[in-house]
Order: C-alpha cells, then structure tokens, then sequence
C-alpha cells in the first residue's frame, strides 16, 4: 500500500471530480471525516473550484492523497485509471464502468498498485443491515430458501423528466438496473454471502420518448428472476417510474427458521418473522451485535439515515487509507461483481434465455 505519511494518512488530502448531487453528498462525508479538500473539478471546463483548472490536473497535482469521482459514469474509467497511474487511491461511484469487463480492468489495476479503491454501496452502513448480516452468518435463519425485494422509484416518470442517465453514450447501456438494481444485488450478496450465480430477465421501456431522447434506448424497468450459489431462489424488480416510489429499496430473506426484512425508507428497523410470532427489532445500541454497533453512533430514538451511511462509509475508506482493516468496505471486486452482474441481466433481457454471473 502507498504511504502517504501520517499527517496524510490522519488528515487526507482530497480532490472532487462532479459537481453535481453526488459531489455535494461526497464532499460533505470528506469534511466530516476530517479530509482537507484540494480542489473541486468539474466534468466539463469552467465548472472547477480551487488552483487546478481540469480533472486531468487535480488528479496529476501531486497534492493529493485520494480522489472522489462522482461524474457521469462514461468518465468513471478514464479518470480512475489515471488516478491509479498517479499513485492516487479512488472512491467511485457506481456503476464503476459502463462494462463488466472494462470494470474487472479497473479493479485488477487497484489490486495491482497497491492503492485503496472503494465503491460507495453505502446502503451496506445501515446498522440493521449490519444486524441482517449477522444473523444470517450465525445461522437464526436456518438455511436461506427465498431472496426477493424491490428498488423502485418515480423521478423518471413523465416524459419531459429527463437526466443524462437516459443518454447510453453517458450513462451505459443500462440504466435503471446498473443505477440501482447494482444496489440492490449487492445488499442481497452481502446480508446473505451468498452470490446471485444466474439471472432470468426482462427489461422494459415506459415512457419511450424523452426531452432530448427519442427513441429511449435505456430501460425505465427490470425485473429478474435468480438462483443463488447456495441453492435459493430469488426475485428482484427495478423501476424508476414507479408513481409514489421515492427510493424504496426493499430486501427480505427467507430461510428454513426465519425471515428477515429491511426498507431503506424506515431503516430504523429489522423485521424479524417467525412461524410463532414476529416482530420488528429497533435500532438502539444498547441491543445491537458486535458488527452493527459500531454503525449506530447515535442513541436510540434519534433517527439516522443517508447521510450517516454515507459518512461511515467515507470514514471507513479513509481509515483503510492509513492501513486499518473495516469488516464490509465495498471495494472496486464488489464494483467489478456489480458490472458483471449487470451484464448477465441485459444478456438475457436480449436473449430470452437464462445468463451466468
């Protein structure tokens, strides 16, 4: 691993590539975790803030211990394997490439140079998704049967809502499923451990004229029937025109003793069902596992969410910057993982047919 010293390691010094919504969420966990912030550049000229004029030059500065990159995906792989030419350690958004084989690239040159490079699938510093994990690892579900959920939305509902999502040649081939069902996928793999090994799916089209795009070549909706490494069967549905739906990511796990179930819209809670009862587990330090307590730095009854996900989620990429182990960092293998999920559902969308992982 680089040494980046330990005033930087303490103090990292970082640049942001995107000034959008995610670069605004990405800054603030930064400063939070006690990130001095070089520079801010933009995906296009004229959008930078700070000494350096371009990503190119934020990236090449020297000043810099790791970089953010949170710009339209088509810039994902470019920038970061700059970086890691630079000797520069990279948190990037997800999807982390537009192609499951141009991710496997860029995950294999982190591993190769020694540096820190982490995916914020952050809805994993839920703490009773912590507690999910948990209990599934110590076996209080027994052997898992069934994995189902949904992720669904509504902000691409109208025709006239539009985002540079939408265009394939900026965002990738798929849009719905690379954007948020990559999240859903890997909340799945991680409460299990088990892995999604093959993928039955169909990829819809609603609204099939945009401002800006027409014909739409990137699907609105997707829905996935799966089998697990270990045996289980599963279900996924993604929409991001789902009149209501704001971000309702939804996992439930069923196995021979239990069921458990977590929605990131009222994350407070873990609902844990039984042949003799059920009963909903609510976030409190004073009751929580090992694994998720360090994830609930606030006592109960006062509400965490997004940002505090987002927060440890920095502060654990941080801390591997200094060479300090945290148990469920996603990094750039859980990335690649992602892509090449992706890519097994929009082959058998294509094809009709059942598609390996």
């Amino acid at each position: 691993m680089r040494d980046i010293g330990r005033e930087s390691a303490d103090n990292p010094r970082v640049g942001i590539i995107g000034t959008g919504f995610m670069g605004g969420v990405h800054a603030r966990s930064a400063r939070l975790a006690g990130a001095t912030i070089v520079g801010i550049a933009g995906s296009r000229p004229g959008k930078s803030q700070g000494p350096h004029a371009s990503a190119d030059e934020l990236i090449e500065s020297g000043e810099i211990d790791l970089v953010h990159i949170c710009t339209p995906n088509h810039l994902h792989a470019p920038l970061t394997l700059k970086a890691l030419a630079a000797g520069v350690a990279v948190i990037c958004e997800k999807p982390l490439a537009t192609d499951a084989e141009t991710a496997a690239l860029m995950a294999a040159r982190a591993a190769e140079a020694g540096l820190v490079a982490t995916v914020p699938f952050v809805y994993r510093f839920h703490a009773m998704v912590r507690e999910a994990r948990h209990r599934v690892a110590r076996g209080d579900v027994g052997r898992v049967s069934l994995v189902h959920g949904s992720y669904l939305q509504d902000w691409l509902l109208r025709p006239e809502d539009d985002n540079w999502r939408v265009d394939p040649e900026l965002g990738g081939p798929s849009r719905t499923f690379a954007d948020i069902g990559s999240h859903w996928c890997d909340l799945a793999e991680f409460v299990t451990g088990e892995r999604i090994a093959a993928v039955s799916a169909q990829t819809g089209v609603v609204q099939r004229e945009r401002a800006g795009h027409a014909p739409v070549q990137t699907e609105d909706v997707v829905t996935v029937q799966f089998r697990t490494t270990g045996g289980a069967l599963g279900s996924v549905t993604t929409s991001q025109v789902s009149p209501g739906r704001k971000n309702r990511l939804f996992l439930e796990v069923s196995g021979t003793e239990q069921s458990l179930a977590f929605d990131q819209e009222e994350p407070e809670k873990l609902w844990v069902g039984q042949r003799s009862g059920s009963m909903a587990l609510v976030r409190d330090p004073a009751t929580l596992s090992p694994p998720a307590l360090p994830y609930s730095p606030l006592p109960s009854g006062h509400a965490q969410g997004y940002h505090e996900c987002f927060d440890a989620f920095v502060a654990d990429s941080y801390a591997a910057l200094r060479g300090e182990h945290r148990d469920g960092l996603p990094t750039f293998e859980d990335g690649a993982r992602a892509a090449r999920v992706c890519d097994a559902v929009l082959t058998s969308a294509a094809s009709g047919r059942w598609a390996e992982c």
